[in-house]
């Protein structure tokens, strides 16, 4: 049943572009990147130094670079290339992780993390630049600048109440409102086409742009007072472009190939309208000194409102495919074992839409403190993009990797790395520039999360190797006789340990010992259980180890990196299966409130290692394995993730490691 709904889902991806799947892919894919108008010339002209400092041989060049900015990494790097090294239809970093993790290497799996942890700071940051800067558009209204004057609190206010709204909704599911996304932004990219072609008339000159020498020029033009550093503000453009790849596999991959150049040709003739109407104005000394943004000042006043309106939506629209990414994004690092376990709620019947309330409250604090913090969208803005370096690079080194020793196509693979990670380091050298200017924030931010994804990942490294693994075939004559000791209180019917061994015939010694040795639980059957995460994203599949009994199993589940691991569904079936093969004896309940029934109850055993006073572990070690448990007993936990919260539970708490110190002595007087 599994594996058909699998062929079914497989050939849904496989199916040509259709209309529907365009609307969906315009309305879930492209909410960052199109969204960058609003802010990518206004940043440009601010770096600069204000409208009265700039040239025409400027802003031609400024519109160049924001061109083949999108045009070499947006469409070449994203949407041509990347969006190939797809995870059976699945993309994103962790999806590109699974496909090369088997080559190994520490560099791969730190540059995962990177990634991932650059990425959710993106999620913070996103919805905060995005709806302040739509917001702000108030200013261009004469009556609502009047209004608000100088204090940007007002502004705040609004920000403020729209974004605690947006992250409240996320309990309830936005599978209702889903549907309007589509058709509003449908429209919104039509409004930045047409805005865009009205403006551009006033001087068609400016698509002298598409020459790339007039990007190069620009760099080092006198009129560039920042030099290269321009780089950090045009780099604004491209921002959201690894949305693409990683929401491959919402909306397929021929959808955004299609819709693509739709929403490339709105962007760019929006630009090229800002670009002409700063030409047509450079020259009013009225616009000198004020904070000047283009996207909204070019427009009349009539139709200023109807621009703020639809910015605001499209902000929303934006932030939330950011939030709906970012819980996406830590549920795929839960499973491949780089975050702590947390509680996963499903708010609606939409395939794949979750919500992590503890990741949506996070990010709701994170979006209060960047607009309470900077106020302004402009020093926002400098914040904005220098994660997003670190992403696109820890991409394409992982992309380099997946295309020479998977696809075996070392000369593409060479081209990637040496052409688009030099572009990407120089945009991340570039962006480095507004490290003080509020960059360090998202620094911060992103070392926070890659910090925590260490910590998890080394700590579940120190476990593993000191953990004391025994040959489980050996221990089946003991289960048998406790299993057959009337003298020993019957614990349950069935039950049932997690272990992180691959191995049936390896199991750790905490477990034997828990079920042998500290209490011994008599049980009709003993179940091991190891949850294997495979490199597919859908795998629903499971073996057995009976070890010549009918009482002793070891199943091992494998699911892929973008499955729900809810152990207790797939128990349920195991259990049925093993039954109707007659593997598993009929275990007759008398006594339930629904009448007899085959199957007994059970218990699920989780051992827990603490960490003891004195340990084997170098200093660091040791610190690393305390934070790991620390954050453990704050949000880690396994009983939520595997959906027993409502189960019959044995928590046992055992030592992590076995010392090989020198034991001290003691000599009698």
């Amino acid at each position: 049943m599994y594996r058909e709904a699998e062929a079914r889902m497989a050939q849904r991806r496989k199916k040509r572009a259709t209309l529907a799947g365009m609307l969906i892919a315009i309305g879930i894919v492209y909410g960052d990147i199109g969204t960058s108008p609003m802010y990518v010339m206004k940043a440009i002209l601010e770096g600069n130094g204000g409208l009265q400092y700039v040239d025409r041989d400027f802003i031609i060049g400024a519109f160049s670079l924001v061109i083949w900015t999108i045009t070499l990494l947006t469409t070449i790097q994203f949407v041509m290339i990347a969006m190939q090294a797809d995870n059976d239809g699945e993309g994103g970093i962790f999806a590109l992780y699974s496909l090369i993790r088997k080559y190994g290497g520490k560099l791969l799996v730190l540059a995962a993390m990177v990634g991932g942890a650059t990425m959710l700071a993106d999620g913070i940051l996103t919805p905060a630049v995005t709806v302040t800067n739509a917001i702000d558009g108030l200013k261009s209204i004469d009556y609502f600048n009047a209004f608000l004057g100088t204090n940007q609190w007002y502004v705040v206010g609004i920000v403020l109440v729209i974004l605690t709204a947006l992250f409240l909704i996320q309990q309830e599911g936005t599978s209702k409102i889903g549907s309007i996304f589509g058709p509003a932004m449908l429209i919104w990219f039509g409004f930045l086409g047409i805005t865009g072609i009205y403006n551009m008339f006033g001087d068609l000159s400016v698509w002298q742009a598409l020459n790339p020498l007039h990007a190069v020029e620009v760099l080092r033009s006198p009129n560039n007072k920042v030099g290269f550093m321009i780089l950090g503000s045009v780099f604004l453009a491209t921002t959201g472009a690894e949305a693409l790849y990683a929401d491959m596999g919402h909306i397929g991959r021929e959808n955004i190939y299609a819709s693509w150049p739709f929403v490339k040709l709105c962007l760019l003739l929006n630009y090229a309208g800002q670009c002409a109407w700063i030409l047509e104005h450079r020259a009013d000394g009225a616009l000198y000194g004020m904070e000047i943004n283009p996207f909204f000042q070019m427009l009349p006043q009539d139709l200023r409102p109807v621009a703020v309106v639809l910015s605001a939506v499209a902000a929303i629209i934006a932030s939330q495919a950011l939030i709906t990414g970012s819980f996406t994004l830590v549920s795929e690092a839960i499973n491949l074992d780089l975050l702590p376990h947390m509680q996963i709620r499903y708010p609606s019947d939409s395939k794949g839409q979750l919500y992590i309330p503890l990741v949506n409250a996070l990010l709701w604090v994170g979006c209060v403190f960047i607009v309470v913090h900077f106020q302004y969208s402009s020093r926002m803005e400098n914040a904005y993009g220098l994660a997003i370096t670190l992403s696109m690079l820890a991409t394409t080194l992982l992309l380099v990797v997946y295309l020479q020793k998977l696809k075996k196509q070392w000369l593409l693979g060479a081209l990637v790395g040496v052409v688009f990670g030099a572009l990407e380091f120089v945009f991340f050298l570039s962006s480095c520039g507004k490290f003080m200017l509020g960059g360090y924030i998202a620094v911060l931010i992103s070392l926070a999360i890659f910090g925590l994804m260490l910590v998890w990942y080394r700590g579940s490294i120190l476990e593993h190797t000191h953990s004391v693994m025994m040959r489980t075939s050996g221990f089946v004559d003991n289960f048998r006789d406790l299993r057959a000791d009337a003298e020993v209180p019957k614990t349950t019917d069935n039950l049932v340990f997690f272990t992180t061994s691959a191995d049936p015939d390896a199991m750790e010694r905490d477990i034997l010992y828990s079920a042998l040795d500290k209490e011994p639980k008599r049980a009709l059957a003993y179940w091991f259980i190891h949850v294997n995460v495979t490199n597919q994203p859908f795998d629903r599949s499971y073996s057995v180890e009976t070890f010549g009994t009918d009482f002793m199993f070891y199943v091992k589940l494998n699911l892929g990196f973008k499955v729900d691991q809810k152990v207790n569904v797939y128990m349920y079936q195991v259990v049925q299966d093993l039954m109707a093969s007659g593997e598993l004896p009929k275990q007759e309940r008398k006594y339930s409130i629904y009448g007899p029934a085959p199957v007994g109850t059970f218990k699920f055993c989780f051992i827990r290692r603490t960490l003891p006073e004195s340990t084997d572990f170098s200093r660091i070690d040791d610190y690393i394995i305390w934070l790991k448990y620390a954050v453990r007993r704050a949000i880690g936990d396994r009983v939520k993730w595997f959906g027993l919260e409502n189960s019959n539970l044995i928590i046992e708490h055992v030592p992590l490691a076995i010392f090989r110190r020198k034991p001290v002595v003691l000599y009698r007087d």
